[in-house]
Parts: C-alpha cells; sequence; structure tokens
C-alpha cells in the first residue's frame, strides 16, 4: 500500500531529519509539541513540559528547526512560539512506511 506524501523526502533530508531526533531531550521537545498541536508552546512552556530550559532548550529547538520539524515565529514583544511542521514529520513518517514489504517475498505483487 503506497501512502501519499505532498512532498516526499529524498534520503538526505530524511537523514538529516533522523539525526536531528538523535537526541532524548529532542525528541521530547518534538514529542512535546506533537501533543500541543498546530498552536505549539511558548519557549517557557515548552520548558516547563520537557524539563529541558535555558540555552539547551533554545539550541535543541533550532537544531529541530534546522531539520524542518518545527518552526517558531515571534509573538508580541519577545515570546517565542515553537509548533511542530506537522507535513514535514508526516512526511518523515511516510519515508519509513511508504514502501512496506515492497522487497518481501511473501507480498504478491500480480493480484490486488
Amino acid at each position: 500500500m503506497k501512502i501519499d506524501s505532498h512532498h516526499p523526502l529524498d534520503l538526505t533530508r530524511a537523514a538529516a531529519a533522523f539525526a536531528a531526533l538523535g537526541s532524548e531531550q529532542r525528541l521530547s521537545v518534538l514529542r512535546t509539541l506533537v501533543r500541543a498541536g498546530p498552536e505549539g508552546l511558548s519557549i517557557g512552556a515548552l520548558g516547563d513540559r520537557t524539563g529541558v530550559t535555558g540555552s539547551t532548550l533554545t539550541h535543541h529547538v533550532k537544531i529541530l528547526n534546522s531539520a524542518g520539524l518545527v518552526t517558531q515565529a515571534r509573538q508580541g514583544r519577545s515570546i517565542i512560539c515553537a509548533a511542530v511542521a506537522f507535513d514535514e514529520v508526516q512526511d518523515l513518517a511516510n519515508f519509513l512506511i511508504t514502501e512496506c514489504c515492497a522487497d518481501s517475498p511473501d507480498t504478491d505483487h500480480t493480484h490486488g
């Protein structure tokens, strides 16, 4: 079963995104933002929920942003909000499952 994706990832972009998730703290940050939904969270609220704060949190959010997994926007004077780039996260998940079982000897590709 093929899963459609709006912007399929190439191997290089997928590797960069997975590398960005190669930290427990960054994975925790992303999971927390996924749970928060499309509105995202302020950096302060994100820190409260993950236990990651200050320059460490800023560093992790920057890496996730560079990988295209998190977006940042300024609200008001100085509150930085972070939200998951849901399309990119979906593309990353699709990268893993799109070709599921394609090479499996038990899969009959001649019958639908």
